[in-house]
């Protein structure tokens, strides 16, 4: 709970529209221009477009299918970009979402919205811990890993619960502000 605090008053305090904006653009440099990178690479060097990362559901059957059509050179790559790119693009969703949040529900003072804070945190947590998941049963394939190949699954779907809910309350919460900035000046 000490945490929680800690994190929420830290947001409020240093979120400026300066540091949403530098968010703003580092996460349309990555849309725009590093996640079609990444991708292709990706389809290139794996031979199959189906990536945990990029699944919604699936479940562990999913799983070792995926890491025996990538090959051994394809799971080693796969490992590889998941320590690599994929701990830089969760930091730059991360700050984008995090920045946003805090300068549209900036004005709240309700726990519970000051709480959707902690929401874009727990998605980068979420596929932290689906990469290692999925490094590890890529790793140690054709052997099973145990617990892991069920649990990756369920850090992925919780990962994008928390993702898509984080941009939802971004846009509510813009659309709050935009709202209330037209109000004032129609009175």
């Amino acid at each position: 709970m000490k945490f929680a605090k800690n994190y929420l008053n830290f947001s409020y305090k240093t979120v400026t529209g300066r540091i949403f904006l530098v968010g703003l653009l580092i996460f349309i440099i990555f849309l725009a221009v590093v996640l079609p990178w990444e991708s292709q690479r990706s389809s290139e060097r794996l031979g199959f477009d189906r990536t945990p990362d990029t699944s919604f559901i699936y479940n562990q059957a999913d799983l070792y299918e995926m890491a025996e059509a990538y090959g051994e050179e394809g799971r080693s790559y796969y490992i590889r970009s998941r320590f690599t790119f994929d701990i830089i693009w969760p930091l730059v969703y991360f700050f984008f979402l995090w920045s946003g949040i805090t300068l549209v529900l900036r004005k709240f003072s309700s726990r519970l919205i000051r709480g959707f804070l902690l929401f874009p945190l727990l998605g980068t947590v979420f596929d932290f811990l689906e990469n290692s998941g999925a490094s590890l049963v890529m790793y140690r394939y054709p052997a099973e890993t145990i617990l892991i190949d069920q649990l990756t699954p369920v850090f992925t779907f919780l990962k994008w619960i928390f993702i898509y809910i984080s941009f939802i309350i971004l846009l509510v919460g813009a659309g709050v502000k935009v709202y209330d900035k037209f109000k004032k000046r129609a009175i």
